[in-house]
């Protein structure tokens, strides 16, 4: 390989790489629009996403040129691949008090699957569930528990996933011993706890979390806080 090779690989890369930046760029101004509600309707499913990309690929006759369209489109938010958020909770009676976290989801955007199970009385299905969590694309974990409130920590030691416990109010202390039970975690096992039924906030700050790997998520934080502002 010459001088003259070197130099055209070179070109070609920092072209290439230009190009996708120039891309990302311009899909961010366009996300959230109806080029997103299009692309969320023609991979919904998983057989629907394999019949677009074969389709895209046969007709630009490119599959280099489609992984970088792919990666524009997940970089910029438009897309986004297996990035879920997971919400365990320890009875069918914290419902109420996390449907805030769900409706928080839903507004950003972001998927979420929901488990119930007790970390007391079902600390098989609990160790199912949290040990595959990453493996199922879960990236941030919400855990919400009252009384003992152990889930958050049981949930933390079976995942490398960042856990988010929200302590339920009790009719006994009146959430106050969720909180301090949840807060209470050993060195090495770390949950980070809001508040009492503090929901919403546990969404916003698992949003923020994926934020920090994803510029789409990070961009649904930053259109929140400006709303807020102007409201």
């Amino acid at each position: 390989m010459d001088i003259f090779s070197v130099f055209t690989l070179c070109g070609g890369l920092a072209f290439f790489l230009y190009g996708m930046t120039v891309m990302s760029k311009s899909l961010e101004k366009m996300a959230g629009g109806k080029l997103e509600r299009m692309l969320k309707r023609m991979t919904s499913s998983p057989f629907k996403s394999l019949l677009l990309g074969a389709g895209i690929t046969i007709a630009i006759q490119s599959s280099s040129a489609m992984t970088v369209m792919l990666v524009g489109l997940v970089n910029s938010g438009v897309m986004e691949i297996g990035q879920t958020i997971g919400i365990i909770m320890g009875s069918e009676s914290d419902m109420p008090a996390m449907e805030p976290c769900m409706k928080q989801l839903e507004e950003f955007g972001v998927p979420y699957e929901v488990k119930v199970a007790s970390a007391h009385r079902k600390p098989a299905e609990v160790h199912e569930w949290a040990s595959t969590a990453h493996e199922r694309g879960i990236k941030v974990i919400i855990a919400a528990a009252g009384k003992a409130a152990h889930l958050g920590g049981v949930v933390a030691a079976y995942t490398p996933d960042p856990v988010i416990a929200v302590p339920m109010k009790t009719s006994d202390l009146g959430g106050l011993d969720s909180l301090l039970s949840m807060v209470q975690m050993p060195s090495g096992v770390p949950v980070a706890t809001v508040a009492i039924n503090g929901a919403k906030n546990a969404a916003i700050l698992a949003v923020q979390i994926m934020g920090t790997g994803c510029d789409g998520a990070r961009q649904k934080i930053i259109d929140m806080k400006k709303a807020m502002a102007e409201a």
